[in-house]
């Protein structure tokens, strides 16, 4: 948890500026799993909406995964500072969007502009989406951040995105619960309930008690936002099968065959979502009239399996896709999060 926490998907500085020259320096520590294309960390401005050719950063630490070998598995390889500059952006006044990647931590040393220019804080405008879940929100393999679903989704509908995605680390936590009631939202939406297969830490005793207590947490700080729970995409591995899942010599997942004998109240996706449909649509509806549930195969079902790389994980395009039918489903006509407005 302590390492997903610190690294910066959905996060970017915001500034105006006159300045027509801008340079960040910074040490980027990024996770590169063993078996999958080494990519280097990519920075994405947006300046006054319009988006700049990609911007990679050669250098920093990498920390190289082997998810086979586990702990065992974990090499670094240290490097330092990087800058990054980009050039000819004008004399006049602009706001500049600087998106961070994925997969890496950064650690900022410094944000250059010519001696003369002036810099100013951007307001926010947008109204503002708050979104937890996994790594399948996470998006840590993609090659640049507008590459995620969340941002592709936050760009279409022009939303103010703080993206909570945690590869792994979707698991209920109650601080996540505080966090999320804390922080300012006019929409939030949970994707809930992968990582707990993944790594076979609950069961059906635990899992219902978690997610009633999460929404209370949250509901203690917005009790009348619009609040979307999203059950998991498919995963053929886990569907009808309990965890944990380990990795598998071709770079894929799979399950541990004892896990069905030896768990009989193991989760399953299908469970979960389940369980879920009758936590968010029975036992709380008539009490809150702003939650609502959004079944994940409607996102990405049985028919898109193609499009997952590792059984588990989308593709490029399979994040496209994700990101296209959620805009549709979550902020489109008709959808849950579609009617709010900045608080």
């Amino acid at each position: 948890m302590n390492t997903m926490v610190s690294l910066t998907a959905g996060v970017r500085l915001v500034f105006a500026t006159d300045s027509p020259v801008v340079e960040l320096t910074m040490h980027p520590r990024s996770i590169h799993l063993v078996g999958s294309p080494l990519r280097p960390p990519v920075f994405q401005m947006v300046v006054d909406g319009e988006l700049l050719p990609d911007t990679p950063a050669a250098g920093g630490t990498i920390v190289h995964i082997d998810r086979e070998k586990g702990v065992d598995g974990v090499e670094f390889e240290v490097g330092g500072a990087v800058t990054v500059r980009w050039d000819d952006l004008g004399d006049h006044r602009k706001s500049i969007e600087i998106w961070m990647p994925t997969d890496s931590s950064i650690e900022l040393q410094s944000l250059r502009l010519v001696d003369t220019a002036m810099v100013d804080a951007v307001p926010v405008t947008r109204r503002r989406w708050t979104h937890y879940g996994s790594s399948i929100s996470h998006c840590m393999d993609v090659d640049r951040p507008f590459d995620a679903w969340p941002v592709i989704v936050a760009r279409a509908n022009d939303l103010e995105l703080t993206d909570l995605g945690l590869a792994g680390q979707c698991q209920l936590d109650p601080f996540m619960g505080r966090v999320i009631r804390d922080l300012p939202a006019d929409v939030i939406s949970l994707k809930l309930g992968i990582n707990l297969v993944n790594a076979a830490s609950m069961t059906e005793r635990t899992f219902g008690p978690a997610v009633h207590g999460l929404l209370d947490h949250i509901r203690d700080g917005h009790p009348t936002t619009p609040l979307l729970v999203v059950s998991p995409i498919f995963c053929g591995e886990v569907e009808h099968h309990p965890g944990p899942t380990v990795g598998a010599p071709d770079g894929g997942i799979t399950v541990v065959p004892a896990a069905l004998e030896a768990r009989p109240l193991g989760l399953t996706l299908t469970r979960i979502r389940e369980m879920l449909t009758d936590i968010v649509s029975t036992r709380r509806a008539a009490g809150d009239d702003a939650l609502a549930y959004l079944d994940g195969l409607s996102l990405f079902g049985e028919a898109d399996r193609t499009l997952l790389y590792d059984r588990l994980h989308p593709s490029p395009e399979g994040y496209a896709l994700l990101g296209t039918r959620f805009a549709v489903a979550a902020f489109g006509p008709g959808g849950h999060l579609a009617s709010s407005t900045r608080s």
